[in-house]
């Protein structure tokens, strides 16, 4: 299993009026994976991008498109979202009573499966899930907005699942104010693919793209520096 960092900027902090542009120029200044995040307005307070919004970035994603599910239900919509051409789907422990149901119906698509966790859910609640999913994602800002302050406590919990994985090839993915200063703190305890929003389109635009790959470059070094330090 390729465990390298990757860096997975989250569109949402892009503009909003010039997705396909800007999908293309994070692609060009390194981005590993494209993230996108998924809300309702009913399990997180914001509200963002259905189906046929997926189905619009689909062609302009070249790496890998990983959609973050944070809606409840997600059962009835995991179907559409894996239509619109998502390559992994990610939905949360706590937005239903049945994790174990979601994830059978997000693999019967034939798409990679994600399973998150809040802040304050203990990394324990996904033993069980273990041998079915391709990446758990700790969250470590309160799901809904971006540019939130990390929350330290998903340090640990991140080091705990990197234990309960073992040699299982799974990813572990870390969403909510990664930044260069935040980033090594989770690679060292076990995380290898880094959601960052704020911290890789702030300063840059389509026309000026290079500061995207300046922003990811700086996150990306400050992540490896911590595995060979």
């Amino acid at each position: 299993m390729d465990r390298s960092i990757k860096i997975a900027p989250s569109i949402l902090s892009a503009d909003f009026a010039n997705f396909g542009a800007e999908i293309r120029a994070i692609e060009a200044q390194g981005a590993d994976w494209v993230h996108v995040d998924v809300m309702d307005g009913h399990f997180v307070p914001n509200l963002t991008f259905g189906p046929p919004a997926i189905a619009a970035f689909r062609p302009h994603v070249k790496t890998f498109m990983d959609v973050h599910l944070m809606i409840a239900p997600v059962d009835p919509y995991i179907e559409a979202y894996a239509a619109a051409g998502a390559d992994m789907i990610t939905a949360h422990l706590e937005a239903g009573p049945h994790i174990h149901r979601t994830i059978q119906a997000i693999k019967a698509q034939g798409v990679k499966a994600g399973v998150s966790l809040n802040p304050g859910t203990p990394a324990e609640a996904i033993e069980y899930l273990l041998d079915m999913v391709d990446m758990v994602l700790v969250m470590t800002v309160n799901p809904g907005f971006g540019g939130q302050k990390f929350i330290h406590s998903g340090v640990e919990k991140t080091r705990k699942i990197r234990q309960m994985i073992g040699d299982r090839p799974i990813h572990i993915q870390i969403d909510g104010g990664v930044t260069p200063e935040t980033a090594p703190l989770v690679v060292e305890a076990g995380a290898d693919v880094l959601v960052a929003g704020s911290a890789v389109f702030k300063g840059g635009s389509v026309k000026n793209p290079q500061v995207y790959g300046e922003n990811i470059r700086a996150i990306r070094a400050a992540a490896e520096a911590a595995r060979t330090g």
